[in-house]
C-alpha cells in the first residue's frame, strides 16, 4: 500500500480526492492539510510515498511547498493537483510526478498510482546490490546488480526450455501432465515423468551452482511445480509493466518512453525455437511496434528529426519487414538532402522482403520512390 499526503486549500477538493483513493483500494491517506505552512510544519515525521499538492494555494503556493518538500521528503513523489494547466511546465521543473487536473478522473488517478508504485519498487530493487535481473528478451540470462553473471552453463537443451515455461508461468502451478506433454510427447508417462525430475534437477543445480536465488518448488503434492521468483525481476515483466502504465507520449515523459525503447532489446525467447513461446512473442511484438511507432510519430509531429529518424532506426532493427517505418525513414532523409540514404534505405526493404519473404515492397512505397527517382535522377 502506498502512503499518501494530501494538500489542498479547498477542503471538498481533499474530502473528494481521499474519497477517489479509498475506492481505488491501492494507498493509506495519512494526513490531509488544507494549511500548507502546518503541513511543511509536520512533513519531516509523514514518510509518505506520495503527496498530492494543489498549486493555487493562499499564502503559499504549490510551487513554494514543493521545493520546500525536496529537502524534507527526498524520497516521496509530488503530484500536483490543479483545476488549470497553465502551471504544466513550472510544475515539471520542480521534479513533480504527475500533474492532474481537478476533477481528477479515476482511471486516470489509477495510472498515476500504477506508475508511481512500479518506479518505487524498481527503485528499491535497484538500491539492492544483489538484485536478480532475469533478462528473456531474445535469450535467458541473468544479471546480479547489474553485472551479467557469465558462469551460468544449462545442462541440456530440455532444461533450458522447461525453466523457460517454467519461468513464461512464474508464480503460478505448472502440472506435471502439462510439462511431460510439452517436452517429451514420444515418450511414455513413466520414462518422460523421470526425464522431467532429471530435468528439475539439474535446474536446481545449476542454479544453485551459479548461486542464483530462485527456488523451484514442488507443488500440489508433487502433482506441478512452481518457480518463485521472489525479489527477482523479470526484463518483459518490467517493460510491459512501463508501457502500459505510462500515458500516451507527450512533452513530460517522452524521455521514459525512450528508455522503454531501450529496454526492449529483441524478441521474447527470440533465440529459441519453443513454438510454445511463439504467441507471447508476437503479442510482445506488436506491443512494441506500437509502442516504438507512437514515440516516433511524436516526435515527428515536434518535427524533431533526429530523434524520429533515430527511433525509425530502431523499429526497422526490432522489425525488418516494417515498411511504413522504411518510408518514413525515406522520406526524413529526402528532407536532410541525404539521397544516397534514401537509396540505401529502398534497397534494403526491396532485398530483405525478397530474399526473406519473396515479396516485393508494397504499391506506396513503390509510387514514392518512382516519383522521387523521377525528381532526382
Amino acid at each position: 500500500m502506498l502512503r499518501v499526503v494530501l494538500i489542498d486549500d479547498e477542503r471538498l477538493a481533499l474530502i473528494q480526492l481521499e474519497a477517489t483513493l479509498k475506492a481505488l483500494g491501492s494507498t493509506i491517506v495519512t494526513a490531509t492539510y488544507t494549511n500548507p505552512l502546518r503541513a511543511l510544519s509536520e512533513a519531516s515525521g509523514w514518510e509518505a510515498d506520495i503527496i498530492f499538492l494543489d498549486i493555487d494555494m493562499p499564502g503559499m503556493n504549490g510551487m513554494e511547498v514543493a521545493k520546500q518538500l525536496e529537502e524534507c521528503c527526498p524520497g516521496s513523489a509530488v503530484v500536483f493537483v490543479s483545476a488549470h494547466n497553465s502551471f504544466a511546465l513550472e510544475a515539471f521543473e520542480v521534479s513533480a510526478q504527475d500533474y492532474l487536473l481537478k476533477p481528477v478522473p479515476r482511471e486516470r488517478l489509477s495510472r498515476t498510482l500504477q506508475r508511481i508504485s512500479s518506479r518505487k519498487v524498481n527503485q528499491e530493487q535497484t538500491d539492492k546490490p544483489d538484485t536478480l535481473l532475469i533478462r528473456c528478451f531474445n535469450a535467458i540470462q541473468f544479471e546480479r546488480g547489474g553485472v551479467p553473471i557469465r558462469d551460468f552453463r544449462w545442462r541440456t537443451s530440455k532444461a533450458q526450455e522447461l525453466f523457460a515455461f517454467l519461468l513464461y508461468h512464474h508464480d503460478r502451478i505448472v502440472v506435471k501432465d502439462k510439462l511431460v506433454e510439452l517436452l517429451w510427447p514420444e515418450a511414455s508417462f513413466k520414462r518422460a515423468s523421470t526425464h522431467l525430475y532429471t530435468a528439475i534437477y539439474q535446474i536446481r543445480q545449476s542454479l544453485k551452482r551459479a548461486d542464483i536465488g530462485l527456488v523451484i518448488s514442488n507443488a500440489s503434492v508433487g502433482e506441478g511445480y512452481m518457480l518463485e521468483t521472489g525479489d527477482a525481476q523479470i526484463d518483459a515483466v518490467l517493460w510491459e509493466e512501463g508501457v502500459v502504465s505510462l500515458d500516451p507520449v507527450n512533452d513530460y515523459n517522452a524521455a521514459e518512453h525512450e528508455e522503454l525503447l531501450k529496454l526492449y532489446t529483441g524478441d521474447y525467447l527470440g533465440d529459441y525455437e519453443y513454438l510454445w513461446a511463439e504467441s507471447e512473442r508476437q503479442r510482445l511484438r506488436n506491443l512494441s511496434l506500437q509502442h516504438a511507432t507512437e514515440l516516433a510519430d511524436y516526435y515527428t509531429v515536434k518535427d524533431n528529426i533526429t530523434k524520429a529518424v533515430n527511433t525509425y532506426q530502431r523499429i526497422v532493427e526490432l522489425h525488418p519487414y516494417h515498411e511504413p517505418a522504411y518510408l518514413a525513414l525515406m522520406e526524413f532523409y529526402n528532407r536532410l538532402g541525404e539521397l544516397s540514404i534514401v537509396q540505401e534505405q529502398y534497397e534494403k526493404l526491396r532485398s530483405l522482403l525478397w530474399r526473406d519473404l519473396k515479396l516485393t515492397p508494397s504499391a506506396k512505397v513503390e509510387r514514392w520512390y518512382a516519383n522521387w527517382k523521377r525528381l532526382y535522377t
